[in-house]
């Protein structure tokens, strides 16, 4: 895991030395291990490195192979001992044990179409010197970043958007972007950035930067798709069949040479993740795994008793953090910096601390459980897709369940139904919340990822992919890898296994929620390796930090950076904005955009 960076001079002269060392200086933290640079005819590499495989002086980047290809890469490729295999059996020979060497031999053997064979998470750039361009890739979920930009005669990337900066010629903000933000509470769903002029590679596609023509090519690799036809599935052929699945998963993202940890919120994908992970580390080596948790003090959403559970069922070694509002509030700016672009609520700097005491504790590589509400309808937004696929008596009986089972009752599931299938009805309640944006800039404010939304809502399979790809998966994972390395440690997720993805999108929905229990396969796959207290659990609560006493411990201060943001001052009219009147959750997106236009001097 590591940081990259990449320069290309359009006039073809050779890059400055300075320039690359700035870009690579900027991101210390996601590779405090190592740094290298490659210096090409009219471009260069930089590199950060952070040793998880392979800890000696072999597994230095940028990385050279024969001559021909050279690669800056972040990420890890679980499967790299059985492509190693495969690869040397077609004559490959290799000097590391580094999975960074398998990306290079695979490229070589199988081009382009290399990235299709990979199981893991990336984001690298190889210079490919018989073509004389850079093949740029990025994962098939993005779990790891990859952005760009084109200024002036350079195109740059990195791993993080404060490398690319300095490129342009002002900082402007993506006014789209702060709106959808702001008004719909998304920021991750197009290959934008809130920086003008800063894009992103998506996830599963791929970049060629022709270093002749210097044109850039950017193609899919991969196509979002339920694996075979697995209808004719029984319930217990799907639970053996996904529960294999996963904890094959767990044990592949297990493969390190420093130790791994888990993230343990007591809530069902993280208990999972943690249990598997617990047995396996026992059966390898008989230890115990560290499972950190974040304790609130808030008791309606603190899940310390779940974690304590799990913990002790699974004979774990908890670890336990508790922020206080006053440890909240002097991390607050350093978070926002952090994660370069405004974000959506403070259980973003919850997950902050707990990866900050995996650091500490020596854990670098930690597992975490993002992805299973995506994958097997965790969310309770699904009922009524589900409820209306059915047929007969077994709608009624859903939807009675649906309400039993959850926290919704029957009139919430009859709102969500409207609400979220009527794109023009949601979006005109939505700008009468946010009627304190100027009339000129509201008026003509629209949503397309809204009215896709929408158009997907009563299609499972479809609302899941938008979910997977755009609306809710993409801005958790960008939070997770940007907490993460500030601290110099590795998050892998094996919920987002792309086989695991697969095969639940593939599995019946009829199995993913039964008789109102959403997750009913995981909840069934795991029933013996968990409490049933923390399998059957109806109070789905999220990671979420205390908000009421967190935001409201620093309301004035909050109030005051608004007051005083320029860029807000161009959105806001200050003759229909009541702060008071505002939720805390408004108050903080408002807040959290003057912070951040503060911290990187941005304009409207």
């Amino acid at each position: 895991m590591c940081g990259i960076s990449g320069i290309v001079n359009q006039k073809n002269q050779p890059v400055i030395s300075q320039y690359i060392e700035m870009m690579n200086n900027k991101i210390i933290h996601r590779g405090p291990d190592g740094f290298g640079y490659y210096f090409g005819s009219n471009f260069a590499f930089g590199h950060r490195r952070l040793s998880i495989l392979d800890l000696s002086e072999d597994g230095r980047q940028p990385m050279e192979y024969e001559s021909d290809l050279v690669i800056t890469y972040n990420g890890e490729i679980y499967n790299y001992i059985e492509l190693k295999s495969e690869l040397e059996a077609l004559g490959c020979v290799f000097k590391s044990k580094t999975d960074t060497e398998v990306i290079l031999a695979a490229y070589q053997m199988w081009g382009e179409k290399c990235v299709a064979r990979f199981n893991g998470m990336w984001s690298f750039a190889i210079f490919d010197r018989k073509k004389n361009s850079l093949f740029c890739s990025r994962d098939r979920f993005g779990v790891k970043p990859f952005y760009y930009t084109q200024a002036e005669d350079t195109f740059a990337f990195g791993s993080e958007i404060k490398q690319l900066i300095s490129f342009l010629p002002s900082i402007q903000c993506n006014r789209q972007l702060v709106l959808d933000y702001l008004v719909l509470g998304i920021e991750e769903h197009t290959e934008g950035t809130f920086f003008e002029g800063i894009q992103k590679l998506s996830g599963g596609h791929n970049l060629v930067y022709d270093l002749e023509k210097h044109t850039v090519d950017i193609k899919p690799y991969y196509t979002l798709q339920p694996v075979g036809d697995l209808k004719q599935l029984s319930e217990e052929q799907a639970v053996e069949m996904y529960r294999d699945q996963l904890y094959d998963s767990v044990k592949l993202r297990m493969r390190s040479d420093v130790e791994v940890g888990t993230c343990l919120s007591g809530g069902l994908d993280s208990s999972s993740i943690t249990a598997f992970s617990a047995e396996i580390l026992r059966k390898e080596s008989a230890g115990k795994i560290k499972a950190i948790h974040a304790k609130v003090d808030e008791k309606s959403i603190d899940e310390s008793k779940f974690a304590t559970q799990v913990s002790n069922y699974c004979a774990t070694d908890l670890i336990v953090v508790e922020p206080t509002a006053s440890d909240f509030h002097q991390a607050v700016e350093k978070v926002i910096r952090i994660q370069e672009e405004p974000f959506g609520s403070p259980s973003i700097i919850l997950q902050y601390f707990v990866l900050q005491k995996a650091r500490e504790k020596n854990c670098l590589v930690m597992l975490d459980g993002q992805g299973g509400d995506e994958t097997l309808l965790g969310y309770e937004r699904y009922y009524p897709a589900f409820i209306l696929k059915q047929k007969g008596w077994k709608k009624i009986n859903a939807f009675l369940n649906s309400s039993k089972n959850s926290r919704l009752s029957k009139m919430d599931l009859l709102k969500y139904y409207f609400y979220f299938t009527r794109y023009s009805f949601r979006i005109n309640q939505l700008k009468k919340r946010h009627n304190y944006i100027k009339k000129s800039i509201l008026d003509g404010f629209e949503s397309p990822i809204l009215k896709e939304s929408a158009s997907r809502y009563l299609d499972i399979e479809a609302m899941q992919k938008l979910e997977i790809l755009k609306t809710q998966l993409p801005h958790l994972l960008k939070y997770e890898d940007k907490n993460s390395m500030a601290n110099s440690v590795e998050t892998r997720l094996p919920f987002l296994d792309y086989r695991c993805v697969e095969l639940a999108l593939a599995l019946p929905d009829q199995y993913k929620i039964k008789s109102g229990w959403t997750k009913n396969i995981l909840r069934r796959a795991v029933s013996s390796w968990l409490p049933n207290e923390v399998v059957w659990r109806k109070d789905k609560l999220g990671f979420n930090a205390p908000e009421k006493n967190w935001l409201g411990s620093m309301e004035n201060e909050m109030h005051e950076a608004i007051l005083k943001s320029a860029l807000l001052n161009e959105l806001i009219d200050k003759n229909k904005f009541h702060y008071a009147a505002q939720d805390l959750r408004t108050q903080w997106r408002l807040y959290n955009i003057a912070k951040w236009e503060q911290i990187y001097q941005v304009r409207w």
